[in-house]
């Protein structure tokens, strides 16, 4: 039996070892054009400002591909023939399988703005992205990011590390309030202008203009202002790769169509990741998870049942964390940007970069938090989500849940006090 496994990222990467664990004898084939070697995504911010070699984002030395008998491919795969169980391959011809994973992973966005395709225009996803940052870098004093969100923040500080003036063009009225609830966003404002970064709110971009050599000169916004640039990093989100596996005929929506075991519309075909859109039979909006956490996790429910399980994802109780501009940011459950309004208790430091939100049902009882300048432990706080338990037991037992207890230990009374005093208002 032979398994391919189209990309190398944190789920293909995940499902080959597991497959190798539970398939001792059959034959893996991991393919990727950008790299030979997995490495971690995350870490090229870290990289560019030299925090890291690229050596070090690799997770296993590379002979540990060798022991375990895994084939690493360094190629574009330009076709999937699925009825005659073929690959093709940029370089190297034709590649046959007989059981296929897609983790071709997500794209950046683009909005058809005019002049998106002049050099000097990137997003920040891959490697391929990072080389073309290096080089642009060169050549540039000034940067524009359209949109918002961690990518682009964490864009904007490799930029700013370099010595280039960033500018943010944003559309919504505050950084990330369709993602955070108002006071969370707010506290992203202040960080990135008191970071000397540029935050023009209530802005979309028009159009990015020609210098005349075929790379960024400026551009303009809607409301008409004509802003100089040589650089222009777009950041409005990403969305599944998923043209190859359109133009192989296998069904897709948003994402490349699969059930909860990861299996595709088509026989011997399954799509994890990213790329993935899992069918929720019944409802309004099927499910695509895009983080470093849900892509390993299905990796290995997709290697499960590659390996001829019959396993289910279970996506567990949401969790995202990053770190930009020195500021740690945590949140475990769903905090929707409405919760301010909704169940919640908050508490927020007098110098307005530390936050704490409690996010209860109407027995007051734990659903979800975030942080912001606080790391709190998730494995302590992903089981009180899940035991639902007792908003004011949560507020008792905050010392637990803290990290870093040489500075949460000064704020905790603060803290406690401030959510019980909350909590005496009536639901």
């Amino acid at each position: 039996m032979h398994v391919a496994i189209i990309g190398n990222g944190i789920t293909g990467m995940t499902a080959a070892l597991r497959l190798r664990e539970l398939q001792p004898d059959w034959e893996i084939s991991m393919i990727s054009g950008e790299s030979k070697f997995p490495y971690s995504r995350p870490a090229l911010m870290y990289v560019f400002m030299g925090h890291m070699r690229y050596q070090d984002t690799k997770p296993f030395d590379d002979d540990v591909w060798d022991d375990q008998r895994i084939e690493l491919v360094r190629d574009w795969v330009t076709g999937i023939d699925v009825t005659g169980k073929q690959l093709n391959l940029h370089r190297s011809g034709s590649f046959g399988f007989d059981k296929l994973l897609i983790a071709t992973g997500s794209k950046s966005n683009k909005f058809g703005w005019p002049g998106q395709d002049l050099e000097g225009v990137q997003g920040l996803y891959d490697l391929m992205d990072l080389e073309q940052l290096y080089a642009n870098v060169e050549r540039t004093k000034n940067a524009m990011i359209v949109g918002g969100g961690l990518i682009g923040i964490e864009l904007a500080e490799m930029l700013h590390s370099a010595g280039v003036h960033v500018t943010f063009l944003v559309r919504e009225s505050s950084y990330w309030n369709n993602i955070l609830p108002a006071q969370e966003s707010a506290i992203i404002n202040r960080l990135i202008r008191g970071a000397g970064i540029d935050l023009l709110l209530e802005t979309e971009l028009r159009e990015i203009q020609d210098d005349g050599t075929g790379r960024v000169g400026g551009v303009v916004t809607k409301d008409g202002r004509a802003l100089d640039c040589q650089l222009v990093g777009l950041t409005a989100g990403v969305s599944p790769n998923t043209a190859l596996a359109e133009a192989s005929g296998i069904p897709c929506g948003r994402g490349v169509l699969v059930d909860w075991r990861l299996q595709a519309q088509v026989p011997n075909v399954f799509a994890a990741g990213d790329c993935a859109e899992i069918v929720k039979p019944g409802e309004e909006r099927n499910l695509i998870q895009q983080v470093w956490y849900t892509g390993k996790m299905q990796g290995r429910v997709a290697a499960e049942n590659l390996a001829g399980g019959g396993v289910e994802y279970d996506p567990g109780i949401w969790y995202n964390s990053a770190k930009f501009l020195d500021l740690e940011y945590h949140t475990y459950g769903m905090v929707f940007p409405s919760a301010a309004a909704e169940n919640s208790v908050y508490w927020e430091h007098a110098s307005g970069m530390h936050c704490l939100r409690l996010v209860h049902d109407d027995e007051r009882r734990l659903v979800a938090m975030d942080s912001m300048g606080l790391r709190m432990r998730h494995e302590v706080f992903e089981p009180w989500i899940a035991q639902r338990l007792a908003l004011r037991e949560v507020i008792d037992r905050l010392a637990e849940a803290r990290f870093d207890p040489e500075f949460s230990a000064q704020l905790e009374p603060e803290i406690a006090s401030a959510l019980r005093d909350q909590l005496e208002q009536p639901v």
